[in-house]
């Protein structure tokens, strides 16, 4: 069985983006990786494992795919793109590598504390099951027909225990697995373990301007009155007496038609575009 687990890189200060003080993955993905690590093992027929590590971000992040190496992961792969990239388009850069994978672990949450979107958006782009935000993972007992045993976390003390039949995306809780230790061999052969970079999308995610909403302003006519109290009346649109309504009964069309022109005599909408004729 082709396993997958994905990870976040963080830094969390871009200033020392290669200092692994303010760098690194969370433990949730940690416990992604372990509990892969015990499924390949539990389901391997000849002893051997396939477990890959993939995760998007800088060179300064082949230290942490080098320590999953080191802690029992068989490849590692890089995508060399900007973690600020929006969750759907780090999903879709992820998934390209992993259409061949029957399981794909993740953390349910960053360093950082991100969306924890990505499991979704993976599942989606891969067509496959998903499972998420799980403390418990244990089984299969048949390798033959590997199902999953998982439990997930509810409102109120609650559990719900799911089966899970590959090909799925699983997302755990950093609670859910310890990572082992790596053995000082393993760690040392992983120093110089090759890590494959392949090409990520281009770009950030762009920053919101986030301001106000301030319709446009109305036009309005000068006041007119016998004194100043009644053209300040009449500027504020009090004490004037006027009810601001109308009970009219119309299709939809005309409905429709009728809010429109209103919000663009109210202002909160522009005047509609005169579209040119075509030649008769």
């Amino acid at each position: 069985m082709k396993i997958a687990v994905c990870w976040k890189w963080v830094s969390l200060d871009r200033e020392r983006e290669a200092d692994p003080r303010w760098s690194g993955v969370s433990a949730a993905d940690e416990a992604a990786l372990e509990i892969a690590l015990r499924i390949a093992e539990a389901t391997s027929t000849d002893g051997e494992i396939d477990v890959a590590v993939i995760c998007l971000g800088p060179a300064s992040c082949d230290d942490v795919l080098r320590d999953a190496i080191a802690a029992g992961a068989t490849s590692a792969i890089r995508v060399d793109a900007s973690t600020e990239l929006s969750s759907q388009v780090v999903a879709v850069a992820l998934s390209e590598h992993l259409r061949d994978h029957e399981l794909v672990f993740c953390g349910d949450y960053s360093l950082d504390r991100g969306t924890g979107s990505v499991p979704a958006f993976l599942a989606d782009e891969l067509s496959t099951a998903q499972a998420l935000g799980l403390i418990e993972v244990s089984g299969p007992e048949d390798a033959a027909a590997p199902r999953l045993r998982c439990t997930r976390r509810l409102d109120g003390g609650r559990r719900e225990i799911l089966e899970v039949v590959p090909p799925a995306v699983i997302s755990v809780e950093g609670s859910a697995a310890g990572l082992r230790r790596a053995p000082l061999s393993a760690s040392l052969a992983a120093r110089s373990a090759p890590v494959t970079t392949v090409r990520g999308p281009y770009g950030r995610l762009p920053e919101a301007e986030i301001h106000p909403f301030r319709p446009r302003a109305r036009v309005l006519a000068a006041p007119a009155g016998a004194s100043a109290l009644d053209r300040v009346r009449q500027l504020l649109d009090i004490g004037g007496g006027d009810v601001h309504a109308e009970l009219v009964t119309l299709d939809p069309s005309a409905a429709a038609s009728k809010i429109l022109d209103q919000l663009r005599d109210w202002g909160y909408l522009d005047a509609p575009s005169s579209t040119p004729s075509g030649p008769g």
